[in-house]
């Protein structure tokens, strides 16, 4: 079983204590997104869970409590954009990101920490120079410490149009979207650091740009010195490489405030869901109510699978 952590909220920035505390109790308690009053219950002991995979934008949090990971396989999805504060309310200035994105490549090996540099949102102020010129600054700092980079454009949803009403994006042709991709992926080769994209229709294998999986089996492969074989994630969009993971984050809970983002519906929500939080609580955010139905879900590790095969 592969864990994210998560792709609906920063839990190694607003909710590390939560997560180290659910690895010492050794399950965590995750609601359906679909269904509220549906609550599956899942084991995270060392003999089940493959990989963590934590997405976040701040783990400053969690360099002191690495060693509780012992025993687990594990790498993060660290982005750093260094977007404006309108954009980013509450994410760490640019210079801490890649302080701590150092730190981090120090402490666990660049190979376990990938960039992030997404989305690439164009608007009047951020224009093709402005992202050349901002991933070319971000590359020169983090050389050396990371191996790659994971690229995409913005999504356009119904409530980032609305909360990017100021910010008034520019949808660019795929034509002016190929050529700045390319420029990256040339900015990045210099810096030793290979370019992927997520998620994108565009392809660009010609150039040299991969495909690439942010729930990745051939990194934890590489990571773990174990082969392991996961089907593609069926959750997931079409164009998504990741394969199969557990998410046990939660929507409405992320605290960077960011513009752009898909998880967050609304601020009012967020306070109330952040107001319930308890670290010492199974799920998340709230309490398991008279109508909730808590069930136990299978999960076995691919690695141990492949062991009763031979």
């Amino acid at each position: 079983m592969i864990v994210s952590v998560s792709r609906r909220t920063d839990i190694p920035a607003f909710y590390s204590d939560w997560f180290f505390n659910r690895i010492k109790e050794g399950h965590v308690l995750v609601r359906n997104p679909m269904n509220a009053h549906q609550i599956s219950r899942i084991n995270l002991h060392r003999d089940i869970v493959d990989c963590f995979v934590f997405w976040t934008k701040n783990p400053e949090q969690m360099l002191d409590r690495l060693s509780r990971l012992d025993g687990y396989n594990y790498y993060f999805q660290f982005t750093i954009t260094g977007y404006s504060r309108n954009l980013e309310p509450n994410v760490p200035p640019i210079d801490q990101s890649i302080k701590t994105f150092q730190l981090l490549s120090r402490a666990i090996g660049r190979k376990r920490v990938i960039w992030r540099y997404d989305p690439i949102l164009f608007s009047q102020n951020m224009n093709s120079d402005y992202h050349i010129e901002h991933f070319n600054f971000i590359a020169t700092q983090l050389n050396g410490y990371v191996e790659r980079c994971v690229v995409s454009l913005l999504d356009s949803y119904k409530k980032t149009e609305r909360n990017l009403k100021s910010i008034i994006p520019t949808q660019l042709s795929i034509d002016q979207s190929t050529k700045v991709i390319k420029t990256l992926k040339t900015i990045a080769q210099a810096y030793h650091i290979e370019l992927v994209t997520c998620a994108e229709e565009i392809d660009l294998s010609a150039s040299g740009i991969k495909h690439g999986k942010c729930i990745d089996d051939k990194l934890i492969s590489e990571i773990s010195g174990r082969h392991i074989e996961v089907s593609k994630d069926k959750t997931q969009r079409a164009e998504c490489g990741c394969v199969a993971s557990i998410d046990i984050g939660a929507y409405n809970t992320c605290r960077h405030g960011c513009l752009y983002c898909y998880a967050n519906f609304d601020s009012n929500t967020v306070r109330k869901n952040v107001s319930l939080h308890n670290p010492d609580s199974p799920l998340l955010f709230g309490a398991v109510g008279l109508e909730d139905k808590i069930t136990e879900r299978k999960v076995l590790s691919c690695f141990k699978a492949q062991e009763n095969i031979f």
